[in-house]
C-alpha cells in the first residue's frame, strides 16, 4: 500500500505552496501504484492530514486523477501543520498508517517537508513500541507494519533542492516570468527605459540568473554571489554603455534574497533610487511576487513529474529496510536516486557557505548546471570586449527550417565571439547565401534583444551546400572566413558531412566548424535535444489542452492530432505524455491494424467510465498508409453509435511563437560553448602562419548526451544516423512511451531493467576539503566493496 502526500515545499511549520507540476507526479503515483498492484491513498491538507486521519486519508482511483495534468496548484489539498512537528503528532499520523496497513511513503516536497519525512522514517520503530504500550495498535499490526519506506519528489519554484538539475515546478514559474518580461520589454523599449523586475528566491538565485540568461538582462543580483564592491559605480557605468551602444533599455533582475557583501539585503527599489539619481534614467519596478507560482504547468514540469512519479513507484517497491530514505532527482535527461539526506546536507551546506562568505564554494554547491549558467551569463554581461583583435573571422549561418531558440543561439554566439577578440559575420538564407556571398558584419547591438525572438532573423533555407560547393569555397576564401557555425536542423548535421566530404577537394574548407542542432523535430544524430523542440512542444501540448477540454465538455468525443517532426516522434511521444494521451502513432513505434483495432477498443471501454473524452496524436510521417485521414475514417466508423471524432492537424503553429525559457537558456549555452570550442579549435590548427583544419574532431556536432554537453565529430555519427528517413538510429525517449501507455491504462509491461540505482550527490557535486574529501573516498571505496 502507498500513500501519496502532498505538502509544504518550504517548511512543515509554515502555509503549504501550491506548484505547477504537482498535480502530474500525483496523476502517475497513483496510476502506475495501481498499475502495480498497489493500493493507493491521498493523503488530503499535507501533513495535518497525515495527523487528524479520517476522511483526509482516502483511496484513490484511476478515474480520480483524470484532468490533472493542466492544472497548477494541487488537487489533494495542503495546509498549515504544527502538530506533526511533534512527537505526540508524529505519533497520531503514524497510528493512522498502522490502522490502513500502509508502509510506503510517497513524499512530494522541499528540503524541509523531506527532511520531516525522514525524521518520521527514522523514529518509526519507536513510533510503533510507544503505540503498542499505549495500547492503540496490537503486536500483529506492529509486525505487519515494522518498516516504513520513504521516496522524494521535490517540489519547489526556487530549484533550491542539491541534486537535481530541476525541482518540479520551476520551468512553469519561469514561463510566468517571461510572459512578463517580454510584455514588459515592449514598453521599456518604447520608452527608453530602465526595468527593473523582483523575482521570488529567498536563498536560491535559480530563477532570478536563468531569467537574466533568457532575456539578455544587464544585471543580475542573486543570493549567492552578492555584487562586489563599488558594484554601485559598476552598474551604473554598465547601463550608460549599453544606452551609448544604441540600446533603447535596460532590464535589471533581482532574487528577492538578494544582499550585498555587508549582508544588508538590495531590493527593487533601491536600486530604482541608484539608477534614478546617478544616470536619471527613467526607471520602474516590478514585483512578480505569487504570479510565479500558478497558471498551467509547462511540458516539460509535466513530463517531469510524471517521470519523476513513476520512479518513485519502482524506488518504494524496490526498497528494503536498509535502503535509506531516496529522493528522485533529474541529471540531464536521466532519472537518477540519491540518498535524501545527502541532498539536504548539501542544500544546508550551500546556506553555510553563503553565511560563511564562501560565495564561489556556494555556486559549485548548487550543481554543475547552477554553474554553468552562471559562468555563461557573467561572460556576456561582465566582460567587455577586448582592445585588440584576434584577426580571426567566425561565419554563423542558419540552415534548414526555422525553430524558436535560433537567434538566441546566434546572439549568444556573436557576443562570445567579440570577446574573443573575433570578427563575427552573419551568413544570410543558409548555404545558398554562403554560396552568393550574403555576408555581412554583425555587432553587438545588431544582436539586441534577439533572444526573445522566435524565427530565424539571419533567414534560413533548407538547400545543402554539395550543388555550391564550389561557390562556398570561393566565398570562404574572399571573406577570408576562418571558422563556421551552422545552427540547424537535420540539414545542418547533412550540410556539415558535405562540407567535411568536399574537404579533400576544397582545401578552403579545411577550416573548424560546429553543428548546433536546432529543430523542432529533435532528430539531429548527436544530441537528445534540439533548440526550438520545447518551444513546439509547449505549442502542442497547449493546443491539446483546450481541444481536451472541449471534449470533455462535449462527452464521447475523440480528436486525432497530427504533429510535425518529419520520421521523428519525438513531438508526438513527449506531447502525448504531457497531455494524456490515449496513443500516439510514430513511425519508431511500428504499428498495423491490429494496433489501431486494439486502440478502438480501448476508447470503446473507456467511454463507459466517467472519463468520456478520447486523445490520439499521429506524427506526421508515422506510416505512408495509416494517414491522419485514415485514422479519422476508421475510429469514426468503428467508434459509431459510441464516440465521435475529430481531427486536427496543427501544421506550421508548431515552428512559431516566441521561444519558451529552456530554449532560450540552451541556446545561449550552446552557441557560447560553441564559439569557445572554435576559439581553442583554432589555436590547434594554426600551422605555418595559416589555419589549416581537416581532422575528423575539427568538424563537430555540439549535442546534449544523458548529464553533458559534448563535441562529437560528424563523420563519426554516420554510422549512428538513419539518412533514409533523417533520424538517429536510438533515441533515449522511446523508453517512455511505455509510460504514457501505462498511464492511459493499456495492459503492458513495464521494462525496470535500466531504472535509477542508487547514486551519492556528495561524489558528484561537492567539491570538499581534502581531509573530509580523503575521509569520503574511504567511505565510498568500502561501501563498493
Amino acid at each position: 500500500k502507498c500513500v501519496c502526500l502532498f505538502f509544504s515545499p518550504e517548511n512543515p511549520m509554515f502555509v503549504c505552496l501550491c506548484l505547477s507540476g504537482m498535480n502530474a507526479a500525483v496523476r502517475a503515483t497513483v496510476r502506475v501504484g495501481l498499475y502495480t498492484g498497489a493500493k493507493v491513498y491521498f493523503v488530503h491538507e499535507g501533513y495535518q492530514g497525515l495527523v487528524d486521519g479520517g476522511d483526509n486519508i482516502k483511496l484513490a482511483t484511476w478515474e480520480s486523477v483524470s484532468m490533472m495534468l493542466q492544472l497548477g496548484g494541487t488537487v489533494i489539498g495542503s495546509a498549515r501543520c504544527m502538530d506533526f512537528r511533534a512527537r505526540e503528532g508524529r505519533m497520531k499520523a503514524a497510528l493512522n498508517l498502522v490502522k490502513l496497513g500502509i508502509t510506503n511513503l510517497c513524499v512530494i516536497g522541499g528540503d524541509g517537508s523531506l527532511t520531516g519525512a525522514n525524521q518520521f522514517r527514522t523514529e518509526w520503530s519507536t513510533l510503533l513500541v510507544d503505540l503498542v504500550k499505549a495500547g492503540k495498535i496490537s503486536n500483529d499490526e506492529a509486525k505487519t507494519s515494522s518498516h516504513l519506506n520513504i521516496v522524494g519528489m521535490v517540489g519547489s519554484i526556487d530549484n533550491d533542492f542539491c541534486g537535481t538539475d530541476m525541482t518540479i515546478g520551476t520551468d512553469s514559474a519561469l514561463h510566468r516570468i517571461i510572459e512578463v518580461v517580454d510584455a514588459i520589454t515592449t514598453t521599456a523599449q518604447s520608452h527608453q527605459r530602465t526595468f527593473i523586475l523582483e523575482v521570488m528566491g529567498r536563498h536560491c538565485g535559480y530563477l532570478a540568473l536563468v531569467t537574466a540568461l533568457a532575456c539578455g538582462a544587464d544585471w543580475v543580483f542573486i543570493p549567492e554571489m552578492p555584487p562586489d564592491e563599488g558594484w554601485e559605480g559598476h552598474l551604473c557605468r554598465r547601463l550608460a554603455d549599453q544606452r551609448a551602444r544604441g540600446c533603447r533599455l535596460n532590464v535589471i533582475i533581482v532574487a528577492e534574497g538578494a544582499m550585498g557583501r555587508d549582508g544588508k539585503p538590495i531590493g527593487s527599489e533601491d536600486i530604482k533610487k541608484l539608477v534614478e539619481k546617478n544616470l536619471g534614467f527613467d526607471t520602474r519596478t516590478t514585483v512578480l511576487g505569487h504570479v510565479q507560482r500558478g497558471g498551467t504547468p509547462s511540458a516539460f514540469d509535466r513530463i517531469l513529474g510524471s517521470r519523476m512519479g513513476v520512479e518513485a513507484v519502482m524506488a518504494l517497491l524496490e526498497a528494503t529496510p536498509e535502503t535509506p530514505a531516496c529522493v528522485v532527482s533529474l541529471s540531464g535527461n536521466q532519472a537518477v536516486r540519491l540518498p535524501l539526506m545527502e541532498c539536504v546536507q548539501v542544500t544546508k551546506d550551500v546556506t553555510t557557505a553563503m553565511a560563511e562568505n564562501r560565495w564561489e564554494d556556494a555556486i559549485k554547491l548548487r550543481g554543475k548546471s547552477f554553474e554553468n549558467n552562471w559562468n555563461t551569463y557573467k561572460m556576456l554581461a561582465h566582460i567587455n570586449p577586448p582592445d585588440t583583435k584576434s584577426n580571426i573571422n567566425v561565419a554563423i549561418v542558419n540552415v534548414g527550417a526555422p525553430c524558436a531558440g535560433m537567434n538566441a543561439a546566434v546572439r549568444s554566439a556573436v557576443r562570445i565571439g567579440i570577446i574573443q577578440g573575433h570578427n563575427m559575420l552573419a551568413v544570410h538564407d543558409g548555404f545558398e547565401g554562403l554560396a552568393h556571398g550574403n555576408i555581412e558584419p554583425i555587432t553587438w547591438t545588431g544582436v539586441s534583444g534577439w533572444t526573445g525572438k522566435g524565427g530565424s532573423e539571419l533567414g534560413t533555407k533548407r538547400v545543402l551546400p554539395s550543388k555550391f560547393i564550389e561557390e562556398i569555397s570561393l566565398t570562404i576564401a574572399k571573406f577570408n572566413i576562418h571558422s563556421l557555425v551552422i545552427i540547424g536542423g537535420f540539414e545542418a548535421f547533412m550540410g556539415g558531412l558535405e562540407l567535411v566530404t568536399a574537404r579533400e577537394k576544397y582545401e578552403e574548407l579545411c577550416i573548424p566548424m560546429v553543428v548546433i542542432p536546432a529543430t523542432v523535430s529533435n532528430n539531429v544524430p548527436g544530441s537528445d535535444f534540439s533548440i526550438g523542440a520545447d518551444t513546439a512542444l509547449n505549442t502542442i501540448t497547449s493546443t491539446c489542452d483546450r481541444i481536451k477540454q472541449s471534449a470533455a465538455g462535449t462527452k464521447r468525443r475523440v480528436f486525432i492530432i497530427e504533429t510535425m517532426g518529419g520520421y521523428c516522434g519525438y513531438l508526438a511521444t513527449m506531447a502525448g505524455l504531457a497531455a494524456g494521451a490515449d496513443a500516439a502513432y510514430i513511425y519508431e513505434d511500428k504499428f498495423g491494424i491490429r494496433d489501431l483495432e486494439m486502440n478502438v477498443e480501448h476508447l470503446v471501454q473507456k467511454m463507459k467510465t466517467d472519463v468520456k473524452r478520447g486523445l490520439i496524436l499521429r506524427n506526421e510521417k508515422c506510416n505512408a498508409n495509416y494517414t491522419t485521414d485514415f485514422i479519422f475514417a476508421l475510429y469514426s466508423e468503428e467508434g459509431k453509435g459510441v464516440f465521435d471524432c475529430r481531427k486536427n492537424i496543427l501544421g506550421h503553429m508548431q515552428q512559431g511563437g516566441t521561444p519558451t525559457p529552456f530554449d532560450r537558456n540552451f541556446g545561449t549555452k550552446m552557441g557560447s560553448k560553441a564559439v569557445l570550442w572554435l576559439t581553442e579549435k583554432l589555436k590547434e590548427v594554426y600551422r605555418h602562419g595559416r589555419i589549416f583544419a581537416n581532422t575528423p574532431d575539427s568538424a563537430c556536432v555540439l549535442g546534449m548526451r544523458k548529464r553533458a554537453l559534448t563535441f562529437q565529430p560528424l563523420a563519426e555519427l554516420n554510422e549512428q544516423t538513419d539518412f533514409e528517413h533523417r533520424i538517429p538510429k536510438t533515441s533515449w525517449w522511446l523508453k517512455l512511451r511505455p509510460i504514457m501507455k501505462i498511464l492511459a491504462k493499456y495492459n503492458i509491461s513495464l521494462d525496470t531493467s535500466e531504472h535509477a540505482h542508487m547514486e551519492h550527490v556528495i561524489k558528484k557535486r561537492v567539491s570538499m576539503p581534502a581531509p573530509l574529501m580523503k575521509k569520503h573516498k574511504e567511505e565510498v571505496e568500502e561501501e563498493e566493496e
